[in-house]
C-alpha cells in the first residue's frame, strides 16, 4: 500500500499544508510519495526530500506545468495514481481545485476534508459546517482525498533521505492557459500558518475602518482575517476570508473583532486554541464559543488594546 501525497509550494518552498498532509498520510501507511511539479523547484524538492516520513519525491521541472494549474497537475496524478492505494492533498484551494478532477477522471469518490484516520478506508470528517462529525468508509480502489492541515499535527521538515526521480508527461494537450497570477503582498505571516490572527467582520462598516485592525496586528506580529459579511461588502479582499468557503485556520491566539458568528466563519476558527471575541450585541453567536468575550463598541475597544499593548512593551523593555 503506497501513498502519494501533492506538494502544494510555490516553486520557492513548500508550504506549511503538505507537512500536515504527510503527517495524515503517515497514519495510513508508511510507504509515501510526494509529487512536486512546477519550474525551477530544485530548493522544493530538496525540502521533500529532507522531509521525515518520505520515501520517494516525484520531481517534475518543466516550464509547461510552472503555474501548477489543476487541468495539469489533475492528468498527471490519473497518470501516476495506478501506483498508489491512496492520493491525498491539503484542503486548500490549492487541493479543493485540483483533486475532484482527478477523482472524477477515474469516475472515483472523492474523501473532501479529513480530520482523522480511522483504518486506510475509513476517515473522519466534518460536515453541516462542523456541527456533526461524519465517519465515513471508501471501497474505491484509488482512495482520492484532502486533508484538513489545522486537524494534524506537522511532520519535521528534516530528518528525511528520500530519493529523487525526475518525471515526464505531455501536458501540452490542456486547453487551459495561464494568463497572471495577481497576489497581496505583506510582510505579516500568512493567514494559514500564523499563530495569531486578528479579524474583522461587517461590525467595521467600512473598507477604511478595517485599517484599525493593522496597528494591533503589527504589535502582536500577527494576521489579518476577515469573514465572508466583510470581504462580500469589499471592506477587503477575499484572500483574507476565513471560513468554511475561505480558510481554514487554527492559531494559538484568534481574536474576532465585530464579527456576529455565523456557522460558516466559526467553521473556519473554531480551532484556535484560545478565542476573543469583541462585540457590542452580546447575543451574538460568537461569544458561544470564545474563550474570552468583551462586549463594547470595537471603535473604543480598538484603541483602548492598542495602548495596553504600548504599556506591555514598555515593560518588556
Amino acid at each position: 500500500m503506497s501513498i502519494l501525497v501533492i506538494a502544494e509550494h510555490n516553486n520557492k518552498s513548500l508550504k506549511a499544508s503538505t507537512f500536515n498532509t504527510i503527517k495524515a498520510a503517515s497514519e495510513i501507511d508508511k510507504d509515501i510519495d510526494v509529487l512536486v511539479c512546477g519550474f525551477n523547484n530544485d530548493d522544493v524538492v530538496t525540502a521533500a526530500s529532507k522531509t521525515e516520513g518520505v520515501s520517494k519525491v516525484l520531481e517534475v521541472n518543466d516550464r509547461v506545468i510552472e503555474h501548477q494549474l489543476a487541468e495539469q497537475v489533475s492528468q498527471l496524478i490519473v497518470n501516476l495514481s495506478k501506483n498508489y492505494s491512496h492520493v491525498l492533498a491539503p484542503s486548500t484551494t490549492f487541493g479543493k481545485n485540483l483533486m475532484p478532477r482527478a477523482a472524477a477522471i477515474l469516475d472515483m469518490s472523492q474523501i473532501s476534508d479529513i480530520s482523522a484516520v480511522v483504518s486506510p478506508d475509513t476517515f473522519v470528517r466534518p460536515i453541516y459546517a462542523g456541527n456533526a462529525i461524519a465517519t465515513v468508509q471508501s471501497s474505491d480502489k484509488i482512495k482520492f482525498i484532502t486533508v484538513r492541515p489545522t486537524s494534524f499535527e506537522s511532520v519535521e521538515p528534516s530528518g528525511g533521505n528520500a530519493s529523487i526521480e525526475k518525471i515526464s508527461y505531455n501536458l501540452n494537450d490542456v486547453k487551459t492557459k495561464f494568463v497572471k497570477r495577481q497576489e497581496s503582498e505583506t510582510e505579516r505571516p500568512e493567514l494559514g500558518n500564523a499563530k495569531i490572527i486578528i479579524s474583522g467582520g461587517r461590525g467595521l462598516e467600512s473598507a477604511e475602518n478595517f485599517k484599525l485592525l493593522n496597528e494591533i496586528a503589527d504589535k502582536l506580529n500577527a494576521a489579518i482575517g476577515a469573514s465572508r459579511a466583510a470581504v462580500d461588502a469589499g471592506y477587503i479582499g477575499n484572500e483574507y476570508q476565513v471560513g468554511q468557503t475561505g480558510k481554514m485556520v487554527a492559531p494559538e491566539l484568534y481574536i474576532a473583532v465585530g464579527i456576529s458568528g455565523a456557522i460558516q466563519h466559526l467553521a473556519g476558527m473554531k480551532e484556535s486554541k484560545i478565542i476573543v471575541a469583541i462585540n457590542k450585541d452580546e447575543e451574538a453567536p460568537i461569544f458561544g464559543i470564545a474563550d474570552y468575550g468583551l462586549k463594547a463598541d470595537l471603535f473604543e475597544a480598538l484603541p483602548e488594546i492598542s495602548k495596553e499593548l504600548d504599556l506591555l512593551n514598555d515593560i518588556a523593555k
